[in-house]
């Protein structure tokens, strides 16, 4: 009995753990299977148009037949696109004729220079010119910057003009006067700005002098005088130094219609000046104006690469004309300049300027005494037409009044 109790619970045992692993491996089964595809989801495909007795009513609309439909004009003007206007060029000016410049300017220069005049008629008119009204006379030429050889030549010449003259009518003193300063302005010097050429090369002129006396606006200016008599122009501008001066000298160019032949700030002036000659000549042009930096005096460096230039130029021909600007209101300073600068260059004409303003009119007689050139051109103005050929009868008229 017991051995048969045994066998069963044997059994039993034996069971369970046949069921126990089969649950195990039953249990890592169904870990490892993929999980279940989702579900497709259920697409209800469009509904057919219904025909016949099934179709919906037709909702009214309001229609256009094809003659209430409004067609485009075919003669109506079609939009078109905007016109950009190209702007014009400046018309040119037209420079005043220069016969008869300084005749026409006479009135502002004697409202300015005919103090000296006035005092040596005042003083000549004297009843006794004893020696110190002719010392008086003295210091009222020397004031008006005339010179000390001129004042003396002068005077001496006056004493001796009285002392045969006897009587001294204001007339007639006067025209004592003014026959003397005409004979003191050399009335026989040539006056004229030499501009010919050759005949294949135009006249070269090139314009010297010291910063500030106005030498870049004088060029300006004597462009505009050449056009005004006929002549085409071509301007250098060799003044590198200064950032303005060839911004300033081509807009007195585009005035006029002359052209300027410019490099960039610092360049060679010398290439420039030689670059504005070759254009000149192969333009045909009349003549080529030069502007020179406005050197000081001073600076021998400087004074040596203004001959430069004028070497340089000189390849293509002689220069016609070496034309100094000297700024009348600085007196005797003025002689100093005028005197260095002819030692650099040869210096054929001298151009004063600012005369209508504080400078004494004797510094004309005293430039021409200093170097032995001629003035030949004077500035009376800021107006771009005040630069006036120099002519001495109108000039001392001027000084002495009428």
């Amino acid at each position: 009995m017991e051995l048969v109790e045994i066998v069963i619970l044997a059994v039993v045992i034996a069971l369970a753990a046949v069921g126990l692993v089969g649950g195990l491996v039953v249990g890592s089964r169904k870990k490892k299977l993929p999980p279940p595809p989702p579900s497709t989801p259920t697409i209800t495909p469009p509904a057919e148009p219904k025909v016949g007795e099934e179709a919906e009513t037709p909702r009214d609309e309001a229609r256009r037949t094809i003659d209430e439909v409004g067609l485009p004009d075919a003669t109506a003007p079609t939009e078109e696109a905007p016109v950009v206007e190209t702007p014009a060029p400046p018309a040119l000016e037209v420079p005043e004729p220069t016969e008869g410049r300084l005749v026409r300017l006479r009135a502002r220069l004697a409202r300015s220079q005919n103090s000296l005049g006035k005092g040596l008629l005042t003083l000549l008119s004297r009843d006794n010119l004893d020696e110190d009204t002719w010392e008086e006379i003295e210091d009222t030429l020397l004031t008006a910057d005339v010179g000390v050889a001129p004042t003396q030549e002068l005077v001496e010449r006056l004493r001796e003009r009285v002392r045969v003259l006897g009587t001294r009518t204001p007339e007639e003193l006067r025209a004592l006067l003014r026959e003397e300063l005409i004979t003191l302005l050399g009335p026989d010097l040539d006056r004229e700005v030499r501009t010919e050429g050759g005949a294949e090369t135009p006249g070269v002129v090139m314009v010297v002098g010291v910063n500030g006396t106005g030498k870049t606006t004088t060029t300006g200016k004597l462009a505009r005088v050449l056009v005004a008599d006929g002549r085409s122009v071509v301007l250098g501008a060799a003044d590198t130094f200064r950032a303005a001066a060839a911004d300033q000298l081509q807009t007195w160019g585009e005035r006029v219609g002359a052209r300027t032949v410019r490099g960039p700030e610092g360049g060679d002036p010398a290439s420039i000046a030689y670059d504005a000659v070759k254009e000149g000549i192969a333009e045909g042009a009349d003549v080529v104006l030069v502007d020179t930096a406005g050197r000081l005096h001073t600076k021998t460096g400087l004074m040596d690469e203004l001959g430069k230039v004028k070497r340089v130029v000189e390849k293509h021909g002689p220069l016609d004309e070496v034309l100094l600007v000297l700024d009348a209101t600085t007196g005797q300073n003025g002689l100093v300049q005028a005197r260095v600068f002819a030692e650099v260059v040869d210096i054929t004409g001298i151009v004063l300027t600012k005369l209508d303003g504080t400078a004494k009119g004797g510094i004309v007689i005293a430039v021409q005494r200093e170097l032995g050139v001629p003035v030949k051109l004077i500035g009376l103005g800021e107006g771009p037409d005040d630069l006036a050929p120099f002519e001495p009868g109108a000039f001392v008229d001027a000084l002495i009044g009428d």
